[in-house]
This record gives structure tokens, sequence and C-alpha cells, in this order.
């Protein structure tokens, strides 16, 4: 992690580690089991101080660097919690900095404290059904009332969507206009009009809940609008780097994670009298992820560099998010294979990290989006998401 502009790093980090080690990992198989976490976490994250670690003192946060909250992604990551880490990233590397950036005062005051404290908790809704990152097809509409906007649509795998209490949507608010017909809006959860449906049921990650929303003649004051009307596009294109870091400091932790599991496996598992680590091919094996994951690190780390000097853009972005997720697939396939059969076994925890991994490819951007922005950069194309 590159160095922030302050010296709290090691403290934060102590924090972190600590944190889960004991409110975490003892209850963290549980919560796989059921699907969800409880709300209690989130309000024990707010205490230790970790959901508002980049945002101002006077609005209830710590005043840190930016990068110690991609540390903290890392060290969930690392000690094999993948859903707790993407709920976290939506909540405290998306959400927050989305209301920080874009929001007026008034809804800074009014969420920002209540988020880092934990009460309140946080999602975005970008994808539908029938659109993710094609914009054109979105079909969720925001129209303007006499005292606001109503909002009709639907939005499909929303991570913290079972229990978020503030949505940040993004809506056709003109649909003739293309991208500059997107609005972002701030949705209540309790306000009529929405539901929820049931959880989504995936392969992965299962202790990170993630749902389905509807806005049925959802009414919505004029102040919900996050930004500008029609500005949307331009403010996911601001702040989707930020998300893609958030990505890659997961898949750099769950990469070190695994990697530690496999070297003790490997060290103590036998086979034809004598340690598999002795092996060559385990040898070239583990040398191989470990060059990886360094070379991995090194873009991480300019990345973070570009982001704090303002310089970091779309096409940064895009290479670190696909080379970083696609290199958690494969290295943390590679350590799977040395446990052998075990490692397909619920017993073992780097089951857990390969079956955490996949949607590291897909959500934030598919690698094949990703390749897209990153050709359209060379050939004199705009982005896209």
């Amino acid at each position: 992690m590159s160095a922030p502009q302050d010296d709290l790093t090691p403290l934060f980090h102590d924090t972190i580690r600590r944190f889960l080690e004991q409110e975490v990992a003892p209850h963290y198989e549980a919560w796989e089991e059921a699907g969800e976490m409880p709300r209690s976490l989130w309000q024990q994250l707010g205490e230790a101080g970790l959901l508002g670690i980049d945002l101002p003192e006077a609005l209830g946060g710590s005043g840190a660097d930016f990068a110690i909250v991609q540390l903290a992604l890392e060290e969930i990551s690392r000690q094999g919690f993948g859903g707790l880490a993407s709920a976290y990233n939506i909540h405290a590397n998306i959400v927050m900095p989305y209301l920080l950036h874009i929001g007026t005062p008034a809804h800074r005051e009014r969420w920002l404290p209540a988020m880092a404290s934990g009460e309140i908790i946080g999602a975005i809704a970008m994808t539908e059904p029938g659109a993710g990152s094609d914009l054109a097809a979105m079909k969720t509409r925001a129209s303007r009332t006499e005292s606001g906007w109503r909002l009709d649509g639907s939005k499909l795998f929303i991570t913290n969507g079972q229990v978020a209490d503030l949505v940040i949507v993004c809506a056709k608010t003109d649909p003739s206009a293309g991208a500059r017909g997107v609005s972002l809006f701030l949705v209540d959860t309790t306000l009529a009009g929405f539901s929820r449906g049931q959880p989504i049921k995936k392969i992965g990650q299962h202790a990170s809940d993630t749902a389905e929303l509807f806005f049925d003649d959802l009414r919505l004051p004029e102040e919900a609008l996050l930004g500008e009307a029609g500005a949307g596009f331009a403010y996911l294109m601001q702040e989707l780097p930020r998300e893609r870091l958030g990505v890659a400091a997961q898949a750099l932790g769950a990469m070190e994670g695994a990697l530690a599991l496999t070297l003790d496996y490997v060290r103590e598992r036998r086979a034809f009298g004598r340690a598999v680590g002795e092996f060559q091919n385990t040898r070239f094996t583990l040398a191989e992820v470990r060059a990886q994951i360094d070379m991995g690190r090194a873009y991480f780390e300019q990345c973070v560099a570009k982001y704090r000097q303002g310089e970091m853009n779309g096409t940064d972005a895009a290479i670190l998010k696909l080379q970083l997720s696609e290199m958690q697939c494969r290295t943390i396939d590679a350590c799977l294979q040395l446990f052998g059969g075990y490692g397909y076994t619920r017993e073992y925890p780097i089951s857990r990290f390969y079956l955490d991994a996949r949607v590291q490819t897909l959500y934030a951007g598919t690698s094949e989006i990703m390749k897209e922005v990153i050709a359209r950069s060379l050939l004199g194309k705009s982005d896209a998401p």
C-alpha cells in the first residue's frame, strides 16, 4: 500500500486486523450459512472507526488518507471474508465517497455521520435485468412531478440490497438524451413504493446479501437528486476509478491470503514420502503466484498514487480491474490445485477463497467491458463504464 500522507497506517492496520480476528472470524461461518451478516456488525465497525476512515472529522470520520480504506479492504479479503469485503467496499468505498464528492451540504450532514457510525447502511443500484454497463438499455425512469420526482423500475444484483437504508439509484430522466439523460437519486428505503425481492442465491460470497430492488410510483422530493440532472454518467466516470481500486485491493488481499494458506498446507502435507512443497511443480507454481501478486501490487501502488493526485483515469482503472481480478481467479485456482481433493471441500478455507473470487471478474464492470474501455482509449473513442 502506498504510504498515505499521514502516519496512521500502522494504527489502522492493527485495529482492522484485531477487529476481524475478534469480531468477525468466530462468527463468519455462521454468517455464510445464514446468507447475511447482522446489522450489529456495521455498528461495531462504526464504533471501531472503520466506516468513515477518510471522511472529514466534522462528518463523523477520521480524516485519514483514502488509501487506508483500500488497506481495510485488502485485510478483510486476506483473512478470507470475501462477502464482507464486497459489502464494505460498497458502503465505505463507493456510496460514502459519492455523497462526499457530489452531495450537497444537507446530503452530507443527513447521511454521512449515520453511515460512519453504522446506523445507516448504503448501496448503489446501477445494474438492471436487461442492462448492466449498457446505459442505453436502462429502463428505470425518473420523471418530474410538482413536488419532486417519480421513480419507476427495478435493479438487479445489488450488494447490501436487503439491508440498505439508503440506495443511490441510477435512472433515466431524459430517455432521448443518451448518456446525458442519466441522473442519480438518493432513495430512502423506508419510502412507499420501494420494495425488495427475495435474496439472490450465489455460488460465493454468501455472507454478503444481494437483492433485486423495485421502485413502483416511488415519490421523491426534489432534494433527492444527487448532483445535477443529466450528469449521472459523468459522475459514474468520476467515481468508478475508486470503486475499481477497491476491487483490486480485494484481489490483492485474497491472493495473499490464499498463498499463505497454501504455503502452510504444502509444508505439512506429504506424498510419496516427502512434503508436497518439495516437488518442483509445487515450488514453481508458488513462485509464479508470488511473482504475479508482486507485479499486480506494483501497478496497484501506481494507481493509488495517481488517484491521490487526481490523475487516475478510466483506462487506468480498467487495466487495474481487468488484470487484478483475472489474476485473482488464476492464482487462487493454482493454489487450490495444490490441495488436491481437500481443496474441493468446505472444510478447507481455500475453497471459499476460490468461490468468492469468481465474481470479481463480473461486478464493477466485467472483464469484457474493461477490455472495451481499454480498446476505446487506444482508438480514440469515448470511455464506457
